[in-house]
């Protein structure tokens, strides 16, 4: 016989036995319907806790402080800066597409009754641009000679009147500080502000005249966007500026002294170059970024990326991926088992019709793939539906039930999300178990002996 004859065949039988098959095929919706929502809602929780973790740090960066110490040659070792021929070197790895070098440096700044501590933090245009960042008013840093400075949403809380020392943080009323418009005088010879503030008004302990800071005034190049109390950014906190000009601000305002933060040689003489604070560095993809930590860490510095515990929190959702899939998995077993029931009675109410078979001379592998074209086809019409259902139960949830998963769960986004791969898996899959469960059926179909089939009533 045909393929073809074999399959409209099987169609026409499980036709006849109406009931029978949509019960079957009803076991098979639901198992099928199961497996999907359930790994759809594993799927949904890990790809919201991946994009919650990406707003907050980039899951492809890792932060370099702290030098390393390699042997000068005399016995000694020396230690490591960061400086732009460790960029170089860092660059030559493979698989690393950028490196961004970062400077803090801590100020105090002053507007009419107001003062605050802040840490400047340099970065390239490249670098402050790949941030992201929402801007309310005015735009990023865009000179390397003019310094000027961006500051994030919640920064201005830092200001706190100065007789007084009360901040937002005890009033709760806002500073009342613009920073776009009001003058901002930026100190940036901290030390000699404390000691003016620590001595007498006129002259210190020993009689020497306190030395009063300079002041600077800084022009603002843009503000976060966000209120006072919005937390929503990794940067909302921190006043940037463009690396370069607030280099050129530091050599300009200390001169050869030893500007603070930066290390110095043994003689206690400052260095010509300004030494990096801490280095960026952009891995093209998620799976290299652990190997070249691990090779950081291991030639001497200190190396940071959020892979790690991203790495622990995925295998910890696949884990629950599949305990979710393992449940509907059960759903899908008992629908085997009715498609295995089914197929043996069908067996049973038609001995006498295989064995006519048998005598007219077909083949017996044909009465077997007719069993199993039978079972597959009630998998496959079970899966179709099945997919249908799910996506229908998906909606639902992320509808109504998502915002207050979302909550529980402490991620963001739509909590049922059905990759496009899993619909015609689960299609396949249906039609596989259910071939599975046909599959011994069949071989009884096959060996059932014709005289006894016929003599059968």
């Amino acid at each position: 016989m045909k393929f073809f004859d074999l399959l409209l065949m099987s169609i026409s039988n499980l036709w006849k036995r109406k009931l029978r098959t949509v019960l079957t095929i009803l076991g098979v919706v639901i198992g099928i319907t199961s497996i999907v929502v359930m790994v759809a809602l594993g799927n949904g929780l890990k790809e919201s806790m991946l994009e919650n973790y990406s707003s907050f740090a980039s899951m492809t960066q890792i932060q370099v402080s702290g030098g390393g110490y390699y042997d000068s040659g005399n016995g000694k070792s020396e230690e490591k800066r960061l400086d732009d021929n460790l960029i170089e070197e860092i660059k030559a790895i493979e698989h690393v597409s950028a490196v961004y070098p970062r400077l803090n440096f801590s100020v105090i700044a002053k507007s009419g009754k107001y003062t605050a501590d802040f840490e400047l933090v340099g970065a390239t245009k490249e670098d402050l641009e790949s941030l992201n960042l929402p801007i309310s008013k005015g735009k990023l840093p865009d000179s390397d000679t003019e310094l000027k400075l961006f500051y994030g949403n919640t920064s201005i809380a830092n200001f706190r009147v100065e007789k007084t020392n009360s901040s937002y943080w005890q009033t709760g009323v806002a500073p009342d500080v613009d920073l776009m418009e009001s003058p901002i005088f930026v100190i940036f010879d901290t030390e000699a502000y404390w000691n003016s503030k620590n001595g007498s008004s006129d002259f210190a302990d020993n009689n020497t005249p306190v030395r009063q800071p300079k002041k600077y005034i800084i022009k603002t190049s843009g503000i976060m966007e966000g209120g006072i109390d919005d937390w929503n950014n990794r940067y909302c906190m921190d006043v940037l500026c463009d690396i370069d000009a607030l280099k050129k601000q530091l050599k300009q305002i200390f001169k050869k002294n030893v500007i603070p933060g930066q290390p110095t040689r043994k003689n206690g003489k400052p260095y010509n170059e300004i030494f990096y604070s801490s280095l960026i560095v952009q891995v093209d993809n998620m799976e290299n970024v652990q190997a070249i930590s691990d090779y950081l860490k291991d030639s001497g510095y200190d190396a940071y990326s959020s892979s790690e515990w991203i790495q622990s929190e995925i295998q910890t959702m696949n884990m629950i991926q599949a305990v979710l899939g393992a449940i509907g998995a059960v759903a899908m077993l008992v629908a085997a088992i009715s498609i295995t029931n089914t197929m043996m009675m069908s067996i049973y109410e038609r001995t006498k019709e295989i064995g006519v078979m048998k005598v007219l001379g077909c083949d017996i592998h044909n009465i077997q793939t007719l069993f199993l074209l039978e079972a597959g086809f009630i998998g496959f019409i079970g899966g179709i539906i099945g997919v249908l259902f799910s996506y229908g139960i998906g909606f639902a949830i992320n509808t109504f039930l998502s915002s207050s998963i979302s909550n529980a769960m402490g991620v963001t986004g739509a909590i049922c999300r059905i990759p496009l791969w899993l619909s015609p898996s689960a299609i396949v899959f249906a039609v596989v178990i259910g071939m599975i469960a046909g599959f011994i059926p069949s071989l009884r179909a096959m060996k059932l002996s014709p005289l006894a089939a016929i003599r059968n009533e």
